[in-house]
């Protein structure tokens, strides 16, 4: 199984999101060997669950770790469990460098998914200064620790997405040769605390152009779209290039 996800982020209100729901099960892109799954905003989460049912999975772009009680403003996974999502990011890159996540934070959001029954997508990646101080197996590797070391968990319930901080948002994309490299070493370093496998994604600037590249290559298990997947013309066009 490959994996095509799309994180909508900021990027659509809910009429946006819902028509974009409703333009995408008109494609007929189900495939059996590609898992697409999307992240919306919160406000349309269960319009496009229920739109997308019978063709893409959903998932929230964040969770509070509390199952409930008195946290203003916090959704919790359970919560979004129980309007029939199947996914949930954490720790991805804006998370971490704009609202100050730490790896204890994303840690507590990981073992909350899991008790939630979500399925966990665990976003690690190396800044541009890390990229510049040869740190970036270090930053990555501590990453690993910090979600896995003496984590419970089952085959099938953590997917990692590797997101070069670099890469996100900016058009330049890691080469494929680099993707590689790191999926390679972030896989070997997950095997130190788990025999289970992991699927390891790439995204950081994905587009209908290069998502091949990234696709086409056994080591990697698929790619998490950013703006291009909150564009129609755009997401689809990945999409097919990729099960053509």
């Amino acid at each position: 199984m490959k994996y095509i996800f799309g994180n909508w982020k900021m990027y659509l209100d809910y009429k946006q999101s819902v028509e974009l729901a409703n333009s995408l099960v008109k494609e007929n892109l189900k495939n059996e060997n590609v898992e697409i799954a999307v992240f919306p905003t919160a406000l349309a989460m269960k319009d496009v669950t229920d739109i997308l049912q019978e063709n893409f999975k959903t998932g929230a772009q964040d969770a509070g770790h509390p199952s409930k009680g008195a946290y203003t403003g916090m959704i919790s996974a359970e919560m979004y469990k129980n309007i029939g999502c199947t996914y949930a990011l954490a720790g991805h890159s804006e998370r971490r460098y704009i609202f100050g996540e730490t790896n204890k934070d994303v840690r507590a959001k990981i073992e909350s998914y899991l008790d939630a029954g979500l399925k966990t997508v665990v976003c690690i990646g190396e800044t541009e200064q890390d990229r510049n101080n040869d740190k970036a197996r270090y930053r990555l590797a501590k990453q690993i620790l910090r979600a896995f070391e003496g984590l419970n968990f089952k085959e099938g319930q953590i997917i990692v997405a590797y997101e070069p901080v670099w890469a996100i948002g900016t058009g330049n994309a890691c080469l494929p040769a680099d993707a590689i490299d790191r999926i390679d070493f972030i896989k070997s370093e997950i095997a130190k605390y788990s025999q289970n496998i992991v699927p390891v994604l790439y995204g950081g600037s994905v587009d209908e152009n290069n998502v091949l590249s990234y696709f086409s290559e056994d080591i990697i298990d698929g790619v998490l779209v950013g703006g291009a997947s909150a564009k129609l013309d755009n997401f689809t066009d990945i999409i097919k290039n990729v099960l053509k």
